[in-house]
């Protein structure tokens, strides 16, 4: 049997060396399984090595003769991976350099001002007077989701957004989505490829679940969301073979990410709020949609905080990230807790760029457009190829107010937007 020695085979190779001495690295691998028994029966490489391989593979791949498109999602994986090999070889490199080697953007701490303006917001959205994080604290307690109606609420939302996703891309009649329910987990959602045109859904019962979040969550995992992507993977891999490695951590990822968080705009759009609160209301779950939908919105700017508090982390230690968190996010110590456990962990602090700023760079990309959706789903795209890889600024360029659709103010912001 001829061995594939093309150059997305050899970045896979790669990889899956890479995913032996760091387990988790690859999310996935769809594609030939007599390649990854090849590499599992190799010695097992020196992470030195491996950092090596990756720098000559970029060397490589001007000359490879590819498409611009395609050649920048290479180019990403495998920076990403020079940089988890110099890592896994000792080298400790600043929390911004590691994002950008990973995921392709440049980062910063937010702005102050821009944070006050959404506090703003949200005190004039919160019913009530007096102090806003008190009454955003009370807004969360009394929308909490029942637990008895977690499953319920989570399958209506499946079936329901299932159908809205029909019209935006076409789904394989076999595809299937299991969902489970599961206790002692650290995240409120997680899904799994399972081959082929089966994904597992996995939400999680320990924690408390907002009922007007309920959407968006089930959304990013489900349909038009991760469940989808790997359908539409698995399809992009029969002409491109390195589609079907997927990575833990690459500037694909943090494209993916913002997708799946952009799948209820796409499925649903202006009015997802109300729309979900009907669909909740006949398995006995209450919430206020259209105030579930404004509140969103109002907090978009905030959540750069999380990515600030990954940063101070590491410059100013874990009690200036602690208080800004509950300064800006207008979280209890207990809840910015939570968010400091993950944002400090070596192994997920640069992950948080990947919820942070690629929602609103997607977004502002998108602008309403189905087909633009789709792309984010078929396409290699990285934010290179979306046109800028600073994101400091990309949540300015989200239209604002419920209507979503316009591109007015969006594309005179970016250059090089590719036709989608």
């Amino acid at each position: 049997m001829s061995v594939d020695r093309s150059f997305p085979a050899e970045m896979v190779r790669l990889a899956l060396r890479l995913d032996r001495l760091e387990p988790g690295l690859v999310e996935a691998w769809h594609g030939d399984p007599a390649l990854r028994r090849g590499v599992a029966s190799e010695p097992l490489a020196r992470a030195s090595d491996l950092a090596t391989q990756a720098d000559e593979l970029r060397r490589r791949l001007p000359g490879e003769d590819l498409a611009r498109e395609r050649a920048a999602f290479l180019d990403g994986e495998l920076s990403a991976l020079g940089s988890a090999a110099r890592r896994l070889a000792g080298l400790r490199v600043p929390l911004p350099v590691e994002i950008r080697e990973t995921y392709g953007v440049d980062v910063a701490l937010g702005d102050p001002d821009r944070y006050r303006e959404a506090h703003r917001s949200l005190d004039a959205l919160l019913p009530g007077r007096g102090d806003v994080g008190a009454r955003l604290a009370a807004h969360r307690s009394a929308d909490e989701l029942p637990a008895t109606r977690r499953r319920a609420a989570v399958s209506a939302l499946v079936t329901a957004l299932r159908e809205r996703s029909r019209s935006l891309v076409d789904l394989p009649a076999d595809e299937e989505l299991t969902l489970e329910f599961v206790e002692g987990r650290p995240w409120s959602g997680l899904t799994r490829h399972l081959g082929g045109h089966r994904s597992v859904a996995r939400f999680s019962v320990d924690g408390p679940q907002r009922a007007g979040q309920l959407a968006r969550l089930v959304a990013h995992e489900t349909y038009p969301g991760h469940h989808v992507e790997h359908l539409r993977r698995v399809a992009a891999a029969r002409t491109a073979p390195e589609r079907a490695l997927s990575l833990t951590r690459s500037p694909r990822a943090l494209v993916v990410e913002g997708a799946a968080d952009l799948g209820l705009d796409a499925a649903v759009g202006p009015g997802w709020g109300p729309w979900a609160a009907n669909l909740l209301a006949r398995v006995g779950v209450r919430t206020d949609g259209a105030l579930a939908e404004r509140l969103d919105e109002a907090m978009l700017p905030l959540q750069h905080a999380r990515l600030d508090a990954a940063l101070l982390v590491a410059t100013e230690g874990p009690d200036v990230a602690l208080e800004h968190l509950r300064r800006w996010l207008l979280l209890d110590e207990a809840r910015a807790r939570r968010v400091l456990t993950f944002v400090a962990d070596p192994h997920w602090r640069a992950y948080s760029a990947t919820y942070v700023v690629g929602y609103p760079m997607v977004r502002a990309w998108w602008a309403g457009r189905p087909e633009c959706f789709r792309a984010l789903l078929d396409r290699p795209l990285v934010p290179g190829s979306l046109g800028s890889s600073d994101v400091r600024n990309w949540a300015d360029r989200v239209p604002s107010g419920r209507d979503v659709s316009t591109t007015d103010g969006v594309d005179h912001a970016m250059s090089g937007r590719p036709f989608c």
